[in-house]
């Protein structure tokens, strides 16, 4: 395209004549202007060129010969979209025109450019959806007689169709017409498939096209049938039948034959790749269940590919071996139950299921030497699934054949889950790594469908497997073999209820015979330990057989997650009968701890585990333990606190704060309390917790002094106490005053969302309290007077404050409404702000904004501040959500605007209808896609619901499309 004329300039084009000069002005600005801004001037006047009436004139010029490909792209473009989005613009009896029009732009384009050829297939594609059926009754047929395709790779002459010519040209002609009409069959299903539609249109069009596939098959099958037939005509094929096998056309009689042309297509290695798709789409659509007879049929074919298989595997030829795979897998798996039903056909599925136990074993390390067996992993779930799924004599029967493969399986699935060499894995990208790591666990997960097929004998033979080899001390054994069945007995004992298995106990005894030389193994070794934690808090005396090995673990950095992890399941488990342990317990982790030999996230596990641990101390204890624990890492704190502010001084003290707050989430002796018999009751006893923390509560506004202005030390603060007030509950009740008086020290300084979401915590547990009523209701006013200045200034930079400010006033309204009768709460500031936060663009703020008005409105009758305030002011509500359902919400966002007005109208019910009909009496608000008759249908309709909450969702969701203009205007009505 040649380069810009200076002389255009972008603010003449918003005042441009639509004519086919000024368009390819147009477009020369869109693609060759450097200034963006002119760029998007030239995109939204050719937007809207593309909309008007002259565009049914303007696009043919666009599509002369003698324009630039891209012009002729806007043209085609523009057909399409006037033909899918206005075709009630055009007379009927333009109709015919307008198809004759289109068939023969395809045969002058037939030869290129493709985008632009294909764009044409595309508008009349559109155009037969809009006519089919009564229109243009036989639409594909006419389009195969049009550009006989028959005539391709022919001796003789042309006998007809579009164009003309002899010899050399018109045999390039007839080939270029034919990849032309395999273009638009190609796209007229697809176009079907991603347009729009009612239902009754949809299956209207789905039936009449259907009936066209008699068109379709034996055409397809006759171009790749022929023995000289161009590879790419042939491919071209291969997509077409792609495209409509999603149809649900007939897989029998003719299209059966057609899938055998798409086997015989698999030999040819140009037409692989594309044949494999080609056959996965077609024998994994469900409604091909219909056609049994062909689907056993099928077998063979398939079957027959397992030598190719067999060599491709053995050469290494990773592109066939996948190829075949997915083929063995789409019919072995979508078709399982019918298969498995054709009795008589039982050596012919059982063989293929054994084809697919190949492909699974199939050699190499996934990923670096193939990636073809994970294909075959959810077939086996399916196929234990639908078994299982059958009456249980039949059950029997089925067992009797498949439980043998399903033992090979496991052989196979540990085969295959084993670690390199050392040498080769060092070797590995770390994204080799990875996914060898997502591979072994949905090995693991395969493991566990194995086990609903094979019972406690697949726990049997694992642990005889792993007795022989670790007794047998004579012969050497590579460690991959022990953490392999070590990973078995992990992945089954994660998700199956392994309490009552007679082998846990010996393979406990093994555990520590085991030699560890191996970081992978020891990891393995960990995890499956932690694996067994729920069986060992049954077999308390089993502790010491595998305690000490992870305790040994925890001091090494390189087994860090699995030996963290574990010994957290340990003591959340077994904390009641870890007595004998916990000093070796404490005194190991005290020294990880202060050594920091883990990494930030794995102390934090460490110290949830100790918190499972101290919980289950007797009360005389836990404080003395817990200062213990705590006293290097709280004089740390006080350093740190007493020095300059820095980066690494700050992250040492979010990391001793997050310790602090992962210890107070699990350290919980509420139960103890609930079972408790002596002779200190609850009440007498301060909570150990409570007493930590009113030790360091001067030293925490210490650290506040000085960092009272980072957002990330302040939430590391808050969230010390707000984990403590959740495990807490109301045994924090003795900190409520003195905490609620900082956090307004703290806001009213600096406002941070994390201090409003511990407020909310705290109004959430004290609330209610008379004790505590009075400091709740004085922080209250405090951060909302102090948000309310926020929201003078301008909120719209401080989104996570607005949100946590909705969320608080939500939760407050819920707990105790009577906050609201003071006089010091302006509940009308409060309405404008959240009016204000329904505007937010983004969703979690506006989210909260509803939830806070949900809230407020069930109070309108009770709270009179609230009732007066929505009175004289919910019009503005209304009408805000009105303008934003009507133009900009997502439609996650309309269900929780359409709650708002649910609520509304079950409680002022009357009111609603005022304010919507003074909202909705104004031309063009909230939009002007709607009409006066539409709007008032959706007013009624919505006043009519007052207990259907699901109903309120549908139809302010409809009415939003009908605003922003999308209701169905990518559909085709039958115009006939």
């Amino acid at each position: 395209m040649e380069p810009p004329d200076s002389s255009v300039q972008s603010p003449d084009l918003v005042s441009l004549e639509l004519t086919v000069e000024n368009v390819e002005k147009a477009l020369q600005q869109l693609y060759y202007d450097p200034d963006m801004e002119h760029k998007n001037v030239a995109q939204k006047w050719l937007t809207q060129a593309q909309t008007s009436r002259q565009a049914w004139q303007f696009c043919w010029p666009l599509l002369s010969p003698d324009k630039l490909p891209e012009i002729q792209f806007f043209g085609a473009s523009t057909l399409h979209t006037k033909i899918s989005c206005h075709w009630a613009d055009l007379p009927t009896d333009q109709h015919q025109t307008l198809r004759m029009q289109l068939l023969s732009h395809i045969s002058h384009f037939s030869s290129g450019p493709k985008m632009v050829l294909t764009r044409l297939c595309v508008a009349l594609a559109s155009l037969a959806l809009h006519t089919m059926p009564q229109g243009w009754p036989r639409a594909v047929a006419d389009m195969v007689r049009v550009y006989q395709p028959e005539k391709v790779g022919d001796q003789g002459g042309s006998q007809g169709g579009v164009g003309g010519g002899g010899g050399a040209e018109e045999e390039v002609n007839a080939h270029a017409h034919c990849l032309a009409l395999l273009e638009l069959l190609t796209v007229l299903p697809e176009e079907f498939q991603s347009c729009r539609l009612p239902q009754a249109r949809r299956a209207q069009l789905r039936e009449a096209l259907a009936g066209e596939w008699t068109a379709v098959c034996p055409l397809l099958r006759q171009l790749l049938q022929r023995q000289e037939g161009n590879s790419q005509v042939k491919e071209r094929a291969l997509r077409c039948l792609s495209s409509w096998v999603g149809l649900d056309v007939p897989l029998h009689g003719e299209s059966e034959g057609l899938l055998q042309d798409c086997f015989a297509a698999l030999s040819d290695p140009e037409l692989f790749d594309t044949a494999v798709e080609t056959i996965v789409s077609s024998i994994s659509q469900p409604d091909c269940q219909r056609y049994t007879d062909a689907l056993v049929n099928l077998m063979p074919l398939v079957l027959g590919l397992h030598d190719q298989l067999k060599a491709a595997a053995r050469d290494g030829d990773m592109e066939t071996s996948h190829g075949i795979c997915r083929i063995a897998v789409a019919l072995g798996e979508t078709h399982s139950r019918t298969l498995l039903e054709q009795v008589e056909h039982w050596q012919g599925y059982l063989a293929l299921v054994n084809m697919i136990l190949f492909c699974t074993g199939i050699p190499g390390h996934y990923p670096v030497n193939e990636t073809t067996s994970s294909l075959t992993l959810t077939f086996w779930y399916t196929l234990q699934d639908d078994i299982l799924s059958f009456e249980e004599d039949k059950q029997v029967v089925y067992l009797q054949v498949y439980r043998p493969v399903y033992f090979q399986l496991v052989d196979v699935l540990l085969h295959k889950a084993h670690f390199p060499s050392e040498q080769d894995y060092t070797s590995w990208s770390s994204d080799d790594k990875e996914q060898f790591r997502i591979y072994r666990v949905d090995i693991s997960d395969t493991l566990m469908y194995v086990y609903e097929i094979l019972g406690a004998e697949l726990l049997s033979n694992l642990y005889d497997r792993l007795g022989r080899l670790l007794m047998d001390t004579e012969r050497p054994t590579a460690w991959q073999d022990t953490e392999a069945l070590l990973f078995g007995f992990q992945a089954i004992a994660e998700t199956i209820d392994v309490n009552y298995s007679d082998v846990i106990p010996g393979l406990i005894g093994l555990i520590p015979r085991i030699s560890i030389s191996n970081i992978q193994l020891a990891d393995t070794v960990m995890y499956t330990i932690g694996s067994l934690a729920e069986w060992l808090a049954d077999h308390p005396m089993m502790l010491g057989n595998v305690l000490p090995m992870v305790l040994q673990g925890l001091v090494k950095a390189e087994l860090s997650v699995s030996s963290v992890s574990t010994l957290k399941r340990i003591c959340r488990e077994c904390r009641h009968d870890l007595a004998p342990y916990i000093h070796d317990i404490m005194t190991v982790s005290q020294d990880v701890l202060v050594k920091d030999i883990h990494k930030s996230s794995q102390c934090m596990w460490l110290m949830q585990g100790l918190g499972f641990l101290l919980s289950a101390l007797p009360m005389e204890e836990i404080l003395g333990s817990l200062t213990t624990l705590l006293t290097p890492h709280i004089q740390r704190l006080d350093t740190l606190a007493h020095q300059e502010p820095s980066p690494t001084a700050k992250l040492s003290i979010i990391h001793i704060l997050g310790m602090l707050s992962s210890l107070f989430t699990t350290l919980d002796i509420s139960r103890q309390d609930e079972g408790s018999e002596g002779t200190t009751p609850a009440q007498a006893r301060p909570n150990p917790v409570v007493v930590v923390l009113q030790q360091v509560f001067t030293l925490i506004q210490t650290i506040l002094s000085k960092w009272l202005s980072d957002s990330e030390v302040v939430e590391a603060v808050c969230g010390v106490f707000e984990r403590s007030v959740k495990t807490l509950l109301n045994d924090f009740a003795p900190m409520v005053q003195q905490l609620s008086e900082m956090l307004g020290q703290i806001y009213s300084a600096f406002p941070q969302a994390s201090a409003l979401d511990l407020t909310r915590q705290m109004v959430h547990i004290f609330a209610g309290e008379k004790d505590h009523f009075s400091p709740i209701q004085a922080l209250i006013e405090l951060v909302t007077s102090t948000t309310l200045s926020i929201f003078q200034q301008g909120p719209r930079e401080h989104p996570d404050i607005v949100e946590s400010f909705m969320q608080l006033h939500a939760q407050a309204l819920k707990r105790k409404p009577d906050l609201y009768l003071s006089d010091h709460q302006d509940v009308k500031a409060l309405f404008y702000c959240g009016v204000l936060s329904l505007k937010f663009p983004e969703t979690p703020t506006a989210k909260s904004a509803c939830m806070f008005f949900m809230e407020l409105v069930c109070h309108c009758g009770d709270i009179p501040p609230i009732g007066q305030v929505l009175q004289r002011d919910g019009k503005l509500l209304v009408h805000t959500i009105l303008e934003i359902v009507g133009s900009q919400s997502l439609c996650c966002l309309t269900e929780h605007f359409s709650e708002v007005l649910f609520c509304l109208n079950r409680h002022c019910p009357v009111l609603l209808a005022q304010w919507l009909k003074e909202g909705l009496r104004v031309p063009g608000f909230p939009s002007a896609q709607v009409s006066m008759e539409q709007k008032d249908t959706f007013s009624q309709q919505l006043l009519r619901e007052q207990t259907n909450k699901r109903r309120v969702k549908e139809i302010v969701k409809e009415f939003s499309l009908l605003c922003r203009g999308m209701q169905g205007t990518t559909g085709y009505s039958a115009d006939y």
